[in-house]
């Protein structure tokens, strides 16, 4: 299935601030994380970060699984190739 204008325009918006890009660079290279060692990587408050997370997740490019009282973080991996496939004919 292939992304509309506005889940495009959302993905961008999300990405448009350079620590939620190193979030998701960061989510690239481990594949899954908790939010609380996404933390523990940047020099921001919990609120601020779960704040990103947030946007990131309401983007489709960020997916979160609530396990007890954890939260797991993951690139939508689908998202993400769809995002770099348009990006490509730009």
């Amino acid at each position: 299935m292939e992304m509309n204008t506005e889940q495009m325009a959302k993905i961008f918006k999300a990405l448009g601030h350079p620590t939620r890009v190193k979030i998701v660079e960061h989510l690239i290279k481990i594949n899954t994380c908790v939010c609380g060692e996404i933390v523990d990587i940047f020099p921001f408050s919990q609120s601020t970060i779960s704040q990103h997370l947030k946007l990131l997740k309401e983007s489709g490019i960020v997916c979160g699984e609530i396990e007890g009282p954890k939260t797991y973080f993951c690139v939508d991996k689908t998202i993400l190739k769809q995002f770099k496939d348009y990006i490509q004919l730009l």
